[in-house]
C-alpha cells in the first residue's frame, strides 16, 4: 500500500511582527521543499499571495470553529465557499478542513454540526465545480473536505491494538463514513512532544533514538508482538487501529500537524531547538520514506509541521509561542531539512563567441540529491534504472544483501541512486539531480 506523501507547513498569523504574505509564498516557492500549506482561517491576502506566487503549493483553507454550526446552512455553506474558494479555484486550494479538533471540544452544539457542516460544504463545492467545469483545470475538481483530530479523541491509545475512539458509534462513524465515501483522508494532530514524561526513555523514543536504548522500544502484545521504536508510529497506529475496529481501515491518515517547540518555561520537558531539529528532520525523513509503520508498512504520509513561525500572541506556556521552524526575517530558527539548497554558483563565461556555463561547487557545503516529497513511484523506479546502468554509479549497495538494501523501499532506493549520480558529475549542478523534475538538491543529510 502507498499512500500520499509530501511534506507542508503550518501557516498561522498569531503573532505581532511578521512576514508580507507576497514575500511568505514567493519563499516556500523558491527556497523550501514544502509542497502544501495549511491556513488556520482563510485570509484572503494570504490566498492572493499563494495564489499569484506559489502555484505549486497546494493549499488547505480551514473553517474556524465559531463558523462551524452556521455552515449547517446550506446557503450558509454556498456563500462560504463562494467567499473563500471561488475566487482561487482556477489555483492551488485542495482541501476545506472543517474547524481545528472539534471532536474533542466540549461544545455539543459544536460537535453535532459537524458532520452536517462537512456534507453541506461537500455538495458546495460540487454545485461550484459544476458551475465553472469548462473552465477550471482538472486538479481544481479535486478539492476534499475533511477535519483535524486531536489524539485525545481516542478512549485508549497504548498499545495501538487496545486504541479505540471515546464515541466509537456517534460522530467519530458518521465522520469515517462521510471521508471514504469522499475520498478525503482521516486528519490527525500527532505530537509525540506532548507524550513526554520524566522517564528519559519516553525522550528517546520520541526521537527516534530507541536503536541505541532498549529500553524506549515498546512492544505490543495485542498485536502478534510487533516493535515500535518511536512514539509518532504509535501514535499513528493506535489510530488506525482505532479505525480499523470500526471497519473503516482503508480511510487514508494524514499528519495535519506536528511538531516540536524550541523554547519553553523551565519545568517543560523537552524544549530546546537542537531537540525540535532533530525531532521535525527525524520525522520528515520517516514519513517520507516508504517504511510506514508497523501497523501500516511499506507506505509514505503525508505530513504538515506545525509551525512556519513562531507565534506570540498565543496563549498558553512559552512552548507553545516557539514551535516555529522560520524567524519573521525568514532567516531558521533552525534547519528542519526543508529548505532547498542553493545550487553550486554558475557563472557564464564566453568561448568562441559561445556561452560556455561552468561551475564551482562552495569547498566547505554539502549536498546530496533526492527525491521530492510525494514524487510518483514509477518515476522514482526509472530513476534508479537509470542512475544505476550509468558509468562510475555502483549501485551494489541496494541491492538485497546491501549495506544500504534496507529499508527496501522505492523512495530510500531511489535517494541512493540519484545521489551517486548526482556525485558522479564533474559540476554537481542543479541539473544533474533534476531527474524530470523528481529530485531536489538539499543540504539536510537524508540518512
Amino acid at each position: 500500500m502507498t499512500a500520499g506523501g509530501g511534506i507542508g507547513v503550518i501557516y498561522g498569523t498569531r503573532a505581532t511582527t511578521l512576514p508580507a504574505p507576497a514575500d511568505v509564498a514567493q519563499f516556500l516557492a523558491r527556497d523550501t521543499i514544502v509542497d502544501r500549506v495549511r491556513l488556520l482561517d482563510a485570509d484572503p491576502a494570504v490566498l492572493r499571495a499563494l495564489a499569484e506566487t506559489a502555484t505549486g503549493l497546494a493549499v488547505d483553507v480551514t473553517v474556524p470553529n465559531a463558523d462551524v454550526p452556521r455552515l449547517t446552512s446550506m446557503a450558509f455553506a454556498r456563500r462560504w465557499v463562494r467567499d473563500n474558494v471561488a475566487p482561487y479555484l482556477h489555483n492551488n486550494i485542495s482541501r476545506v478542513v472543517v474547524g481545528n479538533e472539534v471532536t474533542t471540544e466540549a461544545n455539543r452544539t459544536l460537535l453535532l454540526s459537524l458532520v452536517p457542516a462537512m456534507h453541506n460544504l461537500h455538495t458546495a463545492l460540487l454545485l461550484l465545480h459544476h458551475h465553472h467545469h469548462h473552465t477550471i483545470p482538472l486538479q481544481s475538481k479535486m478539492i476534499k473536505v475533511s477535519t483535524t483530530h486531536s489524539l485525545g479523541v481516542l478512549a485508549a491509545s497504548s498499545p495501538p491494538s487496545a486504541a479505540r475512539f471515546q464515541d466509537e458509534e456517534g460522530i467519530m462513524k458518521a465522520v469515517l463514513r462521510f471521508l471514504r465515501a469522499t475520498a478525503a483522508p482521516f486528519m490527525v494532530n500527532a505530537y509525540p512532544f506532548y507524550g513526554l514524561t520524566t522517564n528519559n526513555d519516553t525522550l528517546d523514543l520520541a526521537l527516534f533514538r530507541s536503536l541505541n536504548n532498549n529500553n524506549a522500544v515498546v512492544v505490543d502484545e495485542g498485536s502478534g508482538g510487533l516493535r515500535y521504536t518511536n512514539m509518532l508510529d504509535l501514535q499513528l497506529d493506535a489510530v488506525h487501529s482505532a479505525m480499523t475496529k470500526l471497519g473503516f481501515g482503508d480511510v487514508e491518515i494524514v499528519v495535519a500537524q506536528t511538531g516540536w517547540p524550541s523554547a519553553g518555561e523551565d519545568w517543560e520537558i523537552g524544549v530546546g531547538a537542537d531537540l525540535a531539529r532533530e525531532y521535525n528532520t527525524k520525522a520528515i525523513r520517516h514519513l517520507g520514506s516508504g517504511v510506514g509503520t508497523p501497523l501500516m508498512p511499506n507506505r509514505t504520509f503525508e505530513i504538515s509541521i506545525f509551525s512556519l513561525f513562531d507565534e506570540n500572541l498565543k496563549p498558553g506556556p512559552v512552548s507553545e509561542r516557539n514551535f516555529g521552524i522560520f524567524r519573521a526575517d525568514m532567516t531558521p530558527v533552525y534547519d528542519a531539512g526543508i529548505l532547498l539548497a542553493a545550487p553550486p554558483d554558475e557563472t557564464v563565461i564566453h568561448h568562441q563567441d559561445q556561452p560556455v556555463r561552468t561551475t564551482t561547487p562552495p569547498p566547505t557545503t554539502k549536498y546530496w540529491c533526492v527525491p521530492k516529497p510525494a514524487a510518483d513511484e514509477l518515476m522514482l523506479q526509472d530513476n534508479i534504472d537509470f542512475a544505476c546502468a550509468q558509468d562510475g554509479v555502483d549501485c551494489a549497495a541496494i541491492r538485497p544483501g546491501g549495506i544500504c538494501y534496507q529499508p527496501d523501499t522505492v523512495q530510500a532506493h531511489a535517494a541512493y541512486a540519484m545521489n551517486l549520480y548526482f556525485h558522479s558529475k564533474a559540476r554537481h549542478a542543479a541539473s544533474d539531480c533534476d531527474f524530470g523534475e523528481t529530485g531536489l538538491v538539499t543540504t539536510a543529510d537524508p540518512r
